[in-house]
């Protein structure tokens, strides 16, 4: 099997002269977090690579916080962006939003009801989150999904969507909709990986009639 089919890998991309590149990691072998989930040959790039990832993509996703982060598979994160999950909130109902439980947790029984039941964050497949994006709390990202660099995304965006901007707005669907229902009916991010190696022909050049008769065999 290629390298670059290599889920296991740690570094998946190699240069020309054969080196791995250090920047780039699959985020399944370097993240060990009980509320982050991530797919299979999904890469984040970073020009300082950390040497904790977790901390780096998502800063304020505690072990044993509410919510979860969830990234699908061949998903591509660009250097700077990062995921802001729920509990990097405030609390907003009382009169302040000084968060005095984090300085003394005796008092944190005054502020359990505003941190229960916090949106988790989905990321779709193979979704392409550009450099410096930020991905805002409970935000849901359909399949094949595309941030443009800089955007500050909320909400939920549609499967094969091109948003952009602060905040984010949706600049076009990347294909027709009986397309976009025809490859979510395909999924060929859950393929056996010598299918999607057989189907990256088709899948480069968007030939969807040929993509349709791999998926049939």
């Amino acid at each position: 099997m290629p390298a670059f089919l290599n889920a296991a890998s740690r570094h998946p991309m190699r240069f020309a002269d054969g080196r791995e590149n250090p920047c780039m990691v699959h985020l399944a072998q370097v993240m060990d977090h009980p509320n982050i989930v991530v797919g299979d040959f999904t890469y984040a790039n970073d020009f300082d690579p950390p040497s904790d990832w977790a901390a780096r993509l998502a800063p304020y996703t505690y072990a044993g916080a509410p919510e979860k982060l969830r990234i699908g598979r061949f998903c591509q994160i660009a250097h700077g962006a990062r995921f802001i999950t729920a509990s990097a909130n405030h609390a907003m109902d009382g009169f302040s939003t000084y968060p005095f439980p984090i300085f003394d947790p005796s008092k944190l029984e005054l502020f359990k009801d505003s941190f229960s039941d916090l949106p988790d964050t989905e990321i779709g497949h193979d979704c392409w989150i550009g450099h410096g994006a930020l991905i805002l709390p409970g935000t849901k990202l359909g399949n094949g999904v595309i941030v443009g660099a800089g955007a500050v995304v909320a909400g939920d965006v549609p499967d094969f969507t091109i948003v952009a901007g602060n905040p984010a707005r949706a600049l076009r669907k990347r294909f027709s909709e009986p397309t976009i229902a025809q490859l979510q009916q395909i999924a060929w991010w859950n393929w056996p990986l010598e299918r999607i190696e057989a189907a990256l022909p088709a899948l480069m050049a968007a030939d969807l009639i040929q993509l349709a008769k791999i998926a049939q065999e």
